[in-house]
């Protein structure tokens, strides 16, 4: 039997079982009728059950290099000012491609003159631009995530009656054996007694308690009066190559390798994080409607992906993040593009983000960081970083892509830095919508929290009690 003779008989038989539906099923006189079945449906092996492949990073990323058909790429620089290949921090040398993509010009040519094309047109062509050259295509996830409480006790916070639960975000996916299984960590800490639901920040982190010096970042928030969350993004998707066949992202590929366009770790965090606002928007301890969202450094470069993509988000603090976060790609200073293609860190980004160290340069990306902060407007976002010590994530480079992302803030009525020079360090730019502040310290967001929490607060605040 021919293949059209198959198809035809298969539509035949999908369509007698679709009037057999129709007549047998009692509809509401507007709901929409069921869809009759495309050739693809009929011919995808939608049950197949896949096993897990497993790849090293260094396996993954010649395959990907394969799939470009690039033999090498550029190699990245070291933060080592000894190496042969050591960073720039140059600024004579930093803007090799100081012409920046226009955020206002369609792809046409045709200016954007009014916030109705940007919010229908120009938005959705930078949207697109960065999940198929950058970050890489969110695929459907097939599986739900079920938050449930592990444990919830009370504790002093900076002196701050607070109770903290501990959660695991369960998720279970469909499509492999054995399935690819996520244990996701959430710590949510409220004041003790709070009347009212209160707005929360959520740090985006290596585990729920992160290692290091004792932070006092949750004692200002809940001195405000606000709840301070931490989720263990890489239970979601792990920080290494050899993991995108597993986590979330294996999850949507059923433990195959990713595909050129599909996503990268980054945008994976950037999933969790918009999973723990669908469990805040259940919990009615917290205001769903005021939730800030933080991350440094790696974190960081995640936490702007999730507040450029999710608008539930309402204010951000991105603390450090360089390349591949708010820095600016086309800039030669610190860590460089090259470093995100390499094998060390190329999980972070889609697929094709490799081309443009291999073929490609910084200046043939359509987009740029600046695009990305654009994103979030009209939300506002506070950019920090530190100094002496915080070079390689190139503080100007952020700044920069601040100023360039004005012209969007402004268009859509809001008020951008207000100033194209950098501040003095320790000096906050925040008056607008867009934010900056430089500290005196190195690779810490700490001296930094008391400026944001004090910029939040014109976007945050704890409701009345009803009555």
């Amino acid at each position: 039997m021919t293949l059209g003779r198959i198809v035809a008989a298969a539509f035949g038989i999908a369509a007698i079982a679709l009037v057999v539906v129709l007549l047998m099923t009692p509809h509401p006189k507007e709901a929409p009728l069921p869809r009759a079945p495309s050739i693809a449906d009929l011919m995808r092996p939608d049950n197949q059950i896949l096993t897990p492949v497993h790849l090293t990073a260094a396996q993954d990323h010649a395959r990907i290099l394969k799939a470009l058909h690039i033999g090498a790429l550029r190699p990245g620089v070291s933060p080592d000012p000894k190496a042969p290949n050591a960073a720039n921090y140059d600024e004579a040398r930093a803007n090799p491609y100081p012409e920046l993509p226009d955020p206002l010009k369609l792809k046409n040519g045709q200016p954007v003159a009014t916030p109705d094309t940007w919010w229908t047109q120009r938005r959705l062509e930078i949207a697109d631009d960065f999940e198929n050259e950058v970050y890489g295509r969110m695929l459907p996830v097939d599986a739900n995530i079920l938050w449930s409480v592990v444990d919830a006790a009370p504790e002093r916070v900076g002196g701050i009656a607070a109770t903290t639960r501990h959660l695991i975000g369960h998720v279970v996916g469909a499509g492999t054996r054995p399935p690819i299984t996520l244990a996701i960590g959430l710590a949510v800490t409220l004041p003790a007694g709070a009347k009212v639901p209160v707005p929360i920040v959520l740090q985006l982190a290596s585990g729920t308690m992160p290692p290091g010096p004792p932070s006092t970042w949750r004692a200002q928030v809940l001195a405000k009066g606000w709840g301070a969350a931490v989720l263990d993004v890489p239970d979601a998707q792990a920080d290494d190559g050899a993991g995108l066949t597993g986590g979330v992202v294996g999850i949507a590929a059923k433990g195959q390798p990713r595909g050129l366009q599909d996503w990268g770790a980054l945008r994976a965090w950037a999933w969790a994080a918009s999973r723990a606002v669908d469990h805040f928007e259940e919990d009615s301890t917290v205001d769903a409607t005021q939730i800030a969202i933080m991350g440094h450094s790696r974190f960081g470069k995640a936490a702007l992906i999730a507040m450029a993509y999710d608008p539930r988000f309402a204010v951000a603090f991105i603390s450090s993040s360089g390349v591949g976060g708010a820095a600016l790609l086309r800039r030669n200073f610190g860590e460089r593009l090259e470093n995100l293609a390499s094998v060390q860190e190329y999980h972070w980004m889609g697929s094709n983000f490799l081309k443009y160290a291999g073929p490609l340069t910084a200046k043939d990306l359509p987009v740029d960081a600046h695009e990305l902060i654009a994103l979030c407007a009209p939300r506002p976002v506070f950019i920090g970083a530190g100094s002496k010590g915080d070079e390689w994530v190139d503080p100007r480079g952020m700044f920069m892509a601040e100023v360039a992302a004005g012209p969007v803030y402004r268009l859509l009525g809001k008020k951008d830095l207000g100033a194209t020079t950098m501040p003095p360090v320790g000096t906050a730019l925040d008056s607008g919508e867009l934010a900056f502040r430089q500290h005196a310290e190195g690779h810490t967001p700490e001296p930094n929290w008391p400026a944001f929490l004090a910029y939040a607060s014109r976007y945050l605040h704890l409701r009345q009690k009803p009555g």
